[in-house]
């Protein structure tokens, strides 16, 4: 391990500007996210149909499907700047080092002596940081339920669920953050300098999964997933429901190419790798004083906040990973859709996607760098293309009407 600590002394150098570097990854990453958003805006006013799609996509739902990529857009723009905003803001106003400090003093004054180590106060600050940033989001969330999804006619949450979701997803968080924080921070203080493989080990064990209904939105899809031990296919029912019996098993077929041609025990290995790397690299910087200084810890060098600061300097070459990690799933997809078509499933898997699509009013087209960085599947028409479809009839035409649509842009 000499090449990690060599490495980690390389690092640790006096008055580096840590909080610059960092800044700059957020805003360039920020500046380039935005710059293909515009891309993918300026796909969306196209007014005909991919040629792909041309016999199969009514005119109208296309127009829906446009009007609603073009509201979507608009909103991760404005999202992302707000995000942006807030980002400047925690780094140049020192937010952490405050909160640090304000949870540190609420916890002498309110907790027994016994919780006021770094492990209570690491929970304490954690916790409120959580509510700090729910806050801050409320307003775009509710904006993107009850505003953009009611106008397309995909929400179904009331207020009354919306309020409840929010708050069974804090008492989880609340449950279940303290023990898997306590664990975290524990390995790492007891384990020494070999401590990423401990916690790798320790992440791997923990599996959570959240799955929201149609009693939250009329939105349909299908996936596989779960561990090479242990598999699942869940398919919505709102799918079910608009689908006809031989396409639902072509979706079926589809999600069984994943699990025969062994991409989920792959996509399992590649993050289980992943993790291990990204832990490998956080003991490069847990003991980082001058990455701690130039945010505004000078006496005190609380892990999770060392893992926080670590994660911003990671950003880019997590950028990385995502691209690489999309285009792999985009094979994958293809992969499924072929193992569908071998089985002779090859029209009703083309309907079934053309259905999901109008169901969801998804992308049809994409531009191309913005789907390269973004997708982690292949757009409609590229699957149809794949799967060689062609038909005379218009799968979409007689779909229920999702909203009217006027054709200008919406927002």
């Amino acid at each position: 391990m000499d090449y990690l600590n060599r490495l980690a002394r390389f690092l640790d150098r006096p008055l580096f500007p840590w909080k610059k570097l960092i800044l700059g990854f957020s805003v360039g990453q920020f500046v380039f996210e935005s710059l293909l958003s515009l891309r993918q805006y300026q796909v969306l006013r196209k007014t005909k149909a991919p040629k792909v799609l041309e016999n199969e996509i009514s005119q109208e739902t296309f127009d829906k499907s446009q009007a609603y990529g073009r509201a979507k857009q608009k909103y991760e723009l404005i999202n992302g700047l707000w995000g942006q905003i807030q980002n400047i803001a925690f780094i140049q106003l020192d937010i952490l080092p405050k909160l640090w400090s304000w949870t540190g003093d609420l916890l002498l004054k309110f907790a027994p002596a016994r919780f006021t180590g770094e492990i209570s106060h690491s929970i304490v600050f954690v916790l409120t940081f959580v509510l700090v940033q729910q806050a801050l989001s409320l307003p775009s969330s509710i904006y993107y339920n009850f505003v953009l999804e009611e106008k397309f006619g995909f929400n179904k949450q009331t207020p009354k669920l919306f309020v409840t979701d929010m708050l069974k997803s804090n008492m989880l968080t609340f449950i279940l953050a303290p023990p898997i924080l306590a664990g975290f921070l524990s390995i790492i203080k007891k384990t020494g300098n070999q401590f990423f493989f401990y916690l790798w080990a320790f992440a791997a064990g923990l599996q959570l999964y959240v799955i929201d209904g149609s009693k939250r939105s009329a939105h349909s899809n299908a996936y596989f997933f779960g561990l090479p031990w242990k598999k699942h296919i869940v398919i919505y029912d709102t799918l079910i429901e608009k689908s006809e019996t031989q396409e639902v098993v072509a979706v079926l077929a589809h999600e069984l190419g994943h699990w025969s041609l062994g991409h989920t025990t792959r996509l399992f290995g590649i993050s289980q790798a992943h993790f291990l790397y990204i832990f490998t690299l956080f003991s490069v910087f847990i003991n980082n004083h001058s990455l701690y200084a130039d945010f505004g810890f000078l006496l005190e060098h609380p892990i999770i906040i060392g893992f926080i600061l670590f994660s911003d300097a990671l950003s880019p070459m997590d950028t990385v990973v995502k691209l690489l990690m999309n285009i792999l799933s985009r094979k994958y997809e293809f992969e499924a859709d072929a193992f569908a078509n071998k089985l002779g499933y090859n029209a009703e898997l083309a309907k079934s996607l053309i259905k999901l699509q109008v169901q969801n009013l998804s992308t049809m087209d994409a531009d191309w760098m913005y789907a390269t960085y973004h997708f982690s599947h292949p757009h409609l028409s590229e699957r149809l293309k794949a799967l060689n479809w062609t038909s005379s009839e218009k799968v979409g035409a007689d779909e229920p009407e999702v909203a009217k649509a006027t054709g200008r842009d919406e927002l």
